[in-house]
């Protein structure tokens, strides 16, 4: 009876070693490398980055809801406040579409100020559907979570990224970016914030980084940044690295004039 041969299995096509802990760096590796293949790729140099809530649902949603409600249905004063919430969505949205407009008129060969989100629903969502529907390709670079589909499908195809860890996801967000627009969110926006006005304030983010918190009255209550100065925890020029609004004419001007003062004669991303 003839003896089978055994084959022995190439390391980068074993897949029990591949998701062992010992393989680690090479996951972690793959989730700089093949995202920095499909940046290149398809010419994305920068991205205008929108974070906020995967809650926040748009206008229709939300008075669906409340009709909902009305007649009859659970929690009334939560759809009320969702129908409020929803106008951060369409500000979202309207502010993609006209910075889309805006980035795709410039006179460059790079796809310049691509919009780039978490790929998720709420606010990314707007933000995603907002450029698609201004014709412009748009990021969204989602993480897998135990939770339910986190995605939208507003986001360009070739540009749609799945990533496992946090922190390789955070890092293209930060990298690639020259202006952040935060919209009211939870734990995940307020992280995303204040990791990013902690590389900007101890200046390991060396190139200029505008900030839009969008929202004043919701950011009023959930963060006292005066407070903070107050309290001596912060410096007061620290609370000027962010641009409060409340107006898609306002984020709109400021971020373009920023973008037009502070990033269109830069080289490609630095941190």
């Amino acid at each position: 009876m003839t003896e089978r041969q055994h084959h022995p299995v190439k390391a980068y096509r074993n897949r029990v070693f591949l998701n062992s802990k010992d393989a680690r760096a090479l996951r972690i590796l793959s989730e700089y490398l093949e995202p920095k293949s499909r940046f290149e790729r398809h010419r994305v140099e920068d991205t205008v980055v929108f974070m906020g809530s995967a809650r926040i649902k748009s206008r229709e949603q939300a008075e669906e809801a409340l009709r909902k409600a009305e007649g009859g249905g659970d929690d009334l004063e939560g759809a009320r406040m969702a129908l409020r919430m929803s106008a951060y969505y369409e500000a979202a949205r309207e502010l993609a579409f006209r910075l889309t407009q805006w980035s795709k008129a410039l006179d460059q060969k790079e796809r310049r100020f691509v919009v780039c989100t978490g790929g998720g629903p709420g606010i990314m969502e707007a933000a995603n559907r907002g450029a698609a529907e201004a014709r412009g390709m748009n990021v969204g670079l989602t993480i897998s979570i135990p939770s339910e589909e986190f995605g939208n499908p507003y986001v360009t195809r070739e540009l749609a990224f799945h990533f496992h860890y946090f922190f390789m996801r955070k890092f293209w967000f930060a990298y690639l970016a020259k202006a952040v627009i935060v919209f009211p969110g939870g734990f995940g926006t307020l992280d995303e914030l204040f990791e990013l006005l902690t590389l900007v304030q101890t200046r390991k983010m060396r190139k200029p980084m505008p900030i839009v918190v969008f929202g004043t009255e919701y950011w009023r209550q959930v963060v006292d940044f005066g407070a903070l100065m107050r309290h001596g925890t912060i410096h007061a020029r620290d609370v000027e690295l962010m641009h409060h609004t409340d107006s898609v004419d306002d984020a709109y001007d400021w971020i373009v004039l920023q973008l037009a003062e502070r990033a269109l004669a830069q080289p490609g991303p630095m941190l």
